[in-house]
Formats: C-alpha cells, sequence, structure tokens
C-alpha cells in the first residue's frame, strides 16, 4: 500500500508553502514542488477548501499557507486530498462489510484499532519538524 502521488504531491506542496511563508503564484509553487502545474492547481483547490492554503484572485494573486507549520500535521493533509483515512472500506461511513452479513465481522475490531493507531500516528507529524529537518540537512 501506498498514499496516492496526488497526496505525495500535497505534502511536498504544503511543505514549500511552510517553507517560504509568502504569497506564490502557482507556477512557482509548482515549480518547487516538482509537480507539474495543473496537477497543483488540483492540489491546490483541495487545500484551500480544508483552509490549509488560503488563495487570492488576481494578478497580485497566489497561494499562501493559511495555518502555522506547527498546526499541520500529515493526517490533515492526507485526509484533505484522500477523504477520511480508514484501513479497510468496510470503515468507510458508506462502507459495507460483504464479509459477514450478519453485522460481526470478526476483522472489522482489528481494522478498527489499525485505523485508530495510524490516524494517532499521523496527527503527531507536523510540519515545522519537516522544515526544521530538512533546512538543517541542506
Amino acid at each position: 500500500m501506498f498514499i496516492t502521488l496526488e497526496t505525495d504531491y500535497a505534502v511536498r506542496i504544503v511543505s514549500e508553502l511552510c517553507k517560504d511563508p509568502v504569497k506564490m503564484d502557482a507556477k512557482t509553487v509548482s515549480e518547487r514542488a516538482g509537480v507539474t502545474l495543473r496537477f497543483a492547481l488540483k492540489i491546490l483547490r483541495k487545500l484551500v477548501a480544508e483552509g490549509i492554503v488560503r488563495s487570492y484572485k488576481g494578478t497580485q494573486g497566489g497561494y499562501e499557507i493559511n495555518i502555522s507549520p506547527k498546526d499541520i500535521t500529515l493526517k490533515m493533509v492526507i485526509e484533505a486530498i484522500e477523504g477520511t483515512y480508514c484501513f479497510s472500506r468496510c470503515l468507510a461511513p458508506d462502507g459495507v462489510c460483504n464479509r459477514d452479513m450478519s453485522g460481526k465481522c470478526s476483522y472489522q475490531k482489528a481494522f478498527c484499532e489499525i485505523t485508530k493507531v495510524v490516524r494517532e500516528k499521523l496527527d503527531e507529524y507536523t510540519f515545522d519538524k519537516f522544515i526544521d529537518n530538512s533546512e538543517g540537512n541542506a
């Protein structure tokens, strides 16, 4: 299992916006993150919709981080792109367990615990720590 390429790019985009907290045009964001402009715009729309990034329209428009990097978690960015993380589709709000029609799936408890652990761990990683580490390694 891997996160999607879109999510990987979203992490890069948020990292770039956190490193240089000034308004940037989409072209600059895409170049710095190594993402095509078209894909970056799609991702930026999702990040704006979740309030992680702020957008400005017009000739002086652009994008900037909307939340302090210390308050942005990996979970926030991943879920802005992918939706709420669940280890199995059967745990999703609209999910249905097709293993056990009685509603007592023996795997569901394990999948629930795994989901909880992963979500908690993703919440521990904040972008200020990533920036501090990347700048120290530059």
